[in-house]
């Protein structure tokens, strides 16, 4: 019996070892960038749109305060905040804001920002590693597949940066990927209340919804679950997530008049200065960027990092081996309703952005198509004949990691 308790144990301990040479390397790797960057490894950021709502919240405001016309016209220009009505607003869903309103009690205005966006990605890290172990991954296997899938990306970048955009990304990378290990892991209600709140830093994350829904079914129905087990199973996170979309709602209506307007129809770029945020016209030149181009330029002989974008498969690559999963699983006839619908969900999610007028402006890679990454992940957990990542995908994944960080020492998001 004894014997019996120490192997049960054995494997929770290494497994805690592993978690623990994952964070060292981790952090490693983070100090090393800031370094080579001269940047902060855990400090505030100036781009601290989101601190200053919290501290707005605290007065009882929904508009930042800005005493002065001039301070108004920097505060627009400089953190990319909505006007009306006289009142400018921050243009963006505002769960951040939340994590970050007890922290201003402690910090003020100087929250850790670049600290916080490392802790949101350690978090999907780690639970990306649980989560594998669980459905049969060896230990080190999954730990390398866990870093690589957050890491070998345009992900690496946004870590290193707490600003604004970077932070709400980096929350709603976290907040997805808890909602599918989750999910995978049998906790229904965690991984809807997950889902709903990565909406609140990301709105077209709702796309989520289908292969999360969908998967839960499938494999309850399977598993010989009657429907309406699975119904009383998925009520509790849908009430939930209901909440959290109405509190945004509410949130909306009382700034703007409109449950669906988080404010960025009332920027500067699309409400006076002609810009158009969705059309058509942008799809083009985003897939000519975003799809086929290349990562660098030959100026003078020198190779320099592109700042505006590059193929999304090389910044997220992960994705480029979901389409290598998918098609030998329809070659193989073991595509699944599950299977189809992360696929299916992940094809809109991207087809969506490339309507997007900047598809994340100034940045390495990929930025937006970081959202996309954990479709990938649980595209993988769908795969139970797949119990590690292979040598040429892991080689793959390292090259394009070695890759980002030698890109990320030359533009600086």
């Amino acid at each position: 019996m004894n014997r019996f308790r120490v192997w049960i144990r054995r494997p929770a301990v290494r497994d805690l070892l592993t978690v623990l040479l994952l964070i060292a390397a981790m952090v490693d790797l983070w100090a090393v960038m800031h370094l080579l960057l001269g940047t902060s490894f855990a400090g505030p950021t100036g781009y601290n749109t989101y601190t200053r709502q919290a501290m707005a919240w605290r007065e009882g405001l929904t508009h930042l305060r800005a005493d002065t016309q001039a301070e108004r016209e920097r505060l627009v220009s400089f953190l990319e905040l909505a006007e009306y009505r006289d009142q400018v607003y921050v243009s963006f869903p505002p769960l951040p804001s939340v994590v970050l309103w007890p922290l201003t009690f402690l910090f003020g205005m100087n929250t850790p920002d670049n600290l916080l966006v490392k802790a949101y990605a350690l978090g999907a890290c780690v639970l990306m590693f649980y989560t594998l172990r669980r459905v049969g991954y060896r230990r080190m296997n999954a730990a390398l597949s866990a870093f690589l899938f957050c890491f070998a990306s345009s992900l690496l970048p946004m870590t290193l940066n707490g600003a604004v955009w970077y932070h709400a990304q980096m929350l709603a990378f976290f907040l997805t990927a808890a909602a599918v290990c989750l999910l995978c892991l049998d906790c229904p209600t965690a991984a809807l209340l997950c889902y709903a709140l990565s909406v609140a830093c990301r709105p077209f994350n709702a796309l989520y919804g289908l292969p999360l829904f969908i998967t839960y079914i499938r494999v309850n129905r399977r598993a010989g679950v009657s429907l309406g087990q699975t119904a009383l199973s998925l009520a509790p996170g849908t009430v939930l997530g209901l909440a959290v979309a109405a509190g945004l709602a509410i949130y909306n209506a009382v700034r703007f008049g409109n449950p669906l307007e988080f404010g960025h129809n009332y920027l500067a770029e699309f409400s006076y200065q002609g810009g158009v945020q969705f059309s058509i016209h942008h799809v083009e030149g985003h897939l000519s960027t975003f799809l086929w181009g290349l990562p660098f330029d030959i100026r003078d002989g020198s190779v320099v990092f592109r700042r505006y974008g590059y193929s999304l498969f090389l910044a997220c690559p992960t994705l480029l081996l979901m389409v290598i999963w998918a098609v030998t699983d329809l070659c193989k006839k073991r595509m699944r309703w599950e299977k189809a619908a992360v696929l299916i969900s992940c094809l809109l999610h991207g087809y969506f952005f490339f309507f997007h007028r900047t598809m994340g402006g100034f940045q390495l890679g990929a930025r937006y198509m970081v959202d996309l990454v954990p479709y990938t992940f649980f595209y993988l957990l769908l795969t139970p004949e797949k119990k590690r990542l292979h040598a040429a995908e892991i080689f793959l994944l390292i090259q394009i990691l070695l890759f980002t960080v030698v890109g990320v020492t030359q533009v600086h998001i």
